[in-house]
């Protein structure tokens, strides 16, 4: 038996589920997990299906073939816990490479990292310890043209899939997100009110923030503001100091990029126009 996992999205009308089982179960196929969502302000429906069949992929695409045309669907097919090959791009800050390398190799995270790609040499030492590929890529005002093109190659050399900006402290290119949309996570610390520019904790502290947080989202050609995958925030109090806020600002972008690439290769999210849909 091969555990499958079929993500779509399509138009809401009747029928759609039952289409999906009925053509699962003429394979003598057992759906093990089913979750659906229709958005009532974009009329799209959709569904996250696994199931158990003993079927090769092309049995089973053949199959889904009818259904999909009929209900116009957006779909993909994809096999249950296959590691999805990942492209992590880093500048300095170390947390986000260390927790994602270390989830990869315990077995906790469904991503195989083909490479380390930084525009500085600072975190070599990480990618080798955890025998990750390591290509850095310096990126200057005159460079970054020559540099995105080297990360094209890179992604496309290693049939990367994904591609994380795990604190990557470079803004890509419109054309580049237009390139690899919907493959690029990027995380971002969030404050409210927010403080862009240097030493945003050091702001936050004299602000007296209350809460700090993170957000990670699918990049885009408009800056931070692509489909937000996944959030979360941390108390903070009046007696925090900056050293403080910034080991829980660490630790809560670890956390929320960590979810956020795991559920994107378990195909638990789809995107809604600028949102997204997560089946959890």
């Amino acid at each position: 038996m091969t555990r499958w996992v079929l993500t779509l999205s399509c138009p809401d009308r009747p029928g759609i589920v039952a289409a999906v089982a009925g053509a699962l179960a003429d394979l003598a196929g057992n759906i093990t997990e089913s979750q659906q969502y229709g958005d009532a302000d974009s009329g799209l429906f959709f569904m996250r299906v696994e199931a158990e069949a003993d079927v090769e992929r092309e049995a089973l695409e053949e199959a889904l073939a009818g259904v999909t045309e009929q209900f116009d669907m957006t779909w993909e097919l994809d096999v249950v816990g296959r590691p999805v090959r990942t492209v992590v791009m880093v500048s300095t800050a170390s947390h986000c490479l260390h927790d994602l390398a270390y989830q990869q190799r315990s077995g906790r995270l469904p991503v195989d990292v083909v490479a380390v790609v930084s525009n500085h040499t600072a975190l070599q030492g990480i990618a080798d310890f955890y025998e990750l590929p390591f290509h850095h890529v310096p990126v200057t005002r005159e460079t970054k043209a020559r540099a995105e093109a080297e990360l094209l190659r890179i992604v496309r050399e290693t049939d990367a899939e994904l591609v994380v900006l795990a604190r990557y402290m470079q803004i890509l290119s419109d054309d580049l997100c237009r390139e690899l949309a919907g493959r690029v996570i990027n995380i971002h610390h969030s404050f409210l009110p927010s403080f862009k520019g240097a030493r945003p904790y050091a702001q936050a502290h004299a602000r007296g923030v209350k809460l700090i947080g993170a957000t990670a989202h699918y990049a885009t050609a408009d800056l931070d503001e692509g489909p937000i995958i996944e959030q979360d925030v941390e108390r903070v109090e009046h007696d925090d100091a900056v050293s403080e806020l910034q080991a829980m600002g660490e630790d809560v972008e670890r956390r929320v990029l960590g979810r956020a690439v795991r559920w994107h290769a378990e195909h638990r999210v789809l995107v809604d126009g600028r949102r997204t849909v997560v089946f959890r």
